[in-house]
């Protein structure tokens, strides 16, 4: 029965008092009937706007607080989350004072002795000893002109013929450039790891010289960047090599805006992406035994998002890639690749209708669901050290039977919830990419996540934010290249701005042949 829109016509209705008592029954089921279908719309547009607030007002993290109640109260005969236990572990009090000053920062010795008027005033002064103390202290960086004399000599042979020779020097990497190795590294380490656009670096370097005007225009700096890139580019091929030999790959992409070519309306941009590659997991050496691959971070630079590009980057590599649901990597799981997927992509769904539910909602089923991912994630931080056979013998214990729990409460309780809603489509991602979520279960060599490709975007978010776009494809590529290197020399221990300042002092002269010691994982100071 369904509510009339029109007023009941009082004569209409009948005189027996029973058949008025069903009428009533059938109405009141009627309006509650009405009243819960509101309740759900109310509920996915209350979502809806929360979503839409935090997105533009709120913060990224992924606290748990209050949940969304559940839109259904019946029972279901379903696996039930695990208890959450909270561990209390013994700490450390933190020692009072100042912190110790790191051992391996160079030091210079500066002496404090007593006046001659103290020593004056005693017949005999003898030194026993000393006091010791250290403080930090900044040297300012500064730029100076390096002056490469190449002397020349007039050079005779035993028939006493003579000729001309001048001695070699390279004074900068760059054709025609008047900027040496140490100032090239400066440049682009304080671009791309530090995230420091040209036109702050053109005051700092005005700054640093300690003249009015810039000792090096900004034009200047963006062919330095350029033609850094360019130079560094052909240990590229070298490490998406090194990337490539790894069984498994992290990969995922994040927006760059690109500034429109010339003819296109002024001050517009389009948006591109940057790619990254990470070389990951474990390989078994020549005795098998386990070793952890070499970490190395490869990007890629292009104008749109189309699946052609991780499919052109890959090529016949066949291995595990941990990578998020994106339709372009769908020919690729069909040609032979094995999807595993991110099990926190699955877990921000339901944080975040967690973080978005209004004050004082009971807990619901978002808050069971962060209790299944909590129980795994526990026993991935007890594994994280351990070789992948302990690994896998752990997850096959432990995870197992609890991704097939998580399953079946997803499973039973996926038909109680609107499909469209945010708490439906948190459900629906999961369900649907089940497979793939659960393939680091049957591999130790597997993280239960894509977090490494991600932290490895971030130096990317936060350079576009600062010089907003690259102004070429150019710009876009030379982008890849430096944070290619950087990152890898970041990954593997070493500081961006000695590896970079060491190889384009040696790359030009370095054997093409050879070129793979000049890669961050088998660099080696000269």
């Amino acid at each position: 029965m369904q509510l009339m829109a029109t007023p009941v016509d009082r004569a209409a209705l009948p005189d027996d008092a029973e058949a008025l008592k069903d009428m009533l029954v059938q109405a009141g089921a009627a309006f509650q009937a009405l009243r819960q279908q509101a309740s759900d719309q109310m509920a996915s547009l209350a979502a809806q706007l929360a979503e839409f607030k935090r997105k533009v007002f709120g913060p990224r993290g992924e606290a748990l607080s209050m949940l969304q109640p559940e839109l259904w109260q019946e029972t279901v005969h379903i696996p039930v989350p695990p208890e959450a236990l909270d561990e209390i572990k013994g700490h450390r009090r933190r020692r009072g004072g100042r912190p110790a000053i790191d051992p391996d920062l160079p030091r210079r010795r500066v002496e404090h002795d007593l006046s001659e008027e103290d020593k004056a005033q005693f017949t005999r002064v003898v030194c026993i000893g000393e006091e010791l103390s250290e403080t930090l202290e900044y040297t300012p960086a500064k730029l100076e002109v390096l002056q490469h004399a190449r002397l020349k000599y007039r050079c005779e042979d035993a028939r006493g013929a003579s000729t001309i020779r001048t001695a070699w020097a390279q004074p900068s990497p760059l054709a025609r450039s008047n900027a040496g190795p140490g100032l090239l590294a400066h440049v682009t380490v304080s671009k791309y790891a530090d995230h420091t656009p040209l036109a702050r670096m053109e005051r700092i370097l005005a700054r640093h010289s300690g003249a009015a005007s810039a000792p090096v225009s900004r034009q200047s700096l963006c062919d330095w960047t350029l033609g850094t890139a360019e130079l560094l580019s052909p240990l590229l091929p070298l490490l998406r090599r090194h990337v490539l030999g790894s069984a498994v790959i992290f990969t995922d992409d994040t927006p760059l805006a690109l500034k429109a070519r010339r003819g296109q309306s002024l001050g517009k941009t389009i948006t591109a992406r940057l790619w990254v590659y990470l070389a990951g997991g474990w390989l078994p050496d020549a005795q098998g035994r386990w070793q952890r691959v070499a970490p190395a971070a490869l990007y890629d630079f292009t104008t749109d998002r189309a699946g052609e590009h991780a499919r052109r980057m890959l090529g016949a590599w066949r291995g595990f890639l941990q990578a998020d649901d994106f339709s372009g990597y769908a020919k690729s799981w069909r040609d032979g690749i094995t999807h595993a997927a991110c099990l926190v992509h699955a877990r921000r769904r339901f944080a975040r209708i967690v973080k978005d539910a209004p004050k004082g909602a009971p807990p619901g089923l978002a808050h069971q669901a962060m209790k299944f991912f909590a129980e795994v994630y526990r026993i991935e931080g007890e594994i994280r050290d351990a070789d992948p056979d302990q690994r896998w013998r752990v997850r096959q214990a432990q995870t197992r039977p609890l991704m097939k729990d998580l399953h079946g409460w997803l499973q039973g309780h996926a038909s109680t919830v609107l499909p469209k809603s945010p708490l439906g489509e948190a459900f629906g991602y999961a369900l649907s990419n089940w497979d793939a979520l659960n393939t680091f279960v049957e591999h130790g060599i597997l993280e239960a996540d894509n977090n490494l490709s991600e932290r490895a975007l971030k130096p990317v978010a936060l350079s576009r934010k600062n010089w907003l776009f690259a102004g070429s494809e150019r710009g876009g590529r030379a982008a890849a290249v430096a944070f290619s290197l950087i990152e890898t020399a970041k990954l593997n221990g070493i500081e961006p701005y000695a590896y970079l300042r060491d190889v384009l002092q040696r790359i030009n002269g370095h054997r093409q042949d050879r070129l793979q010691e000049l890669l961050p994982m088998s660099w080696k100071p000269a």
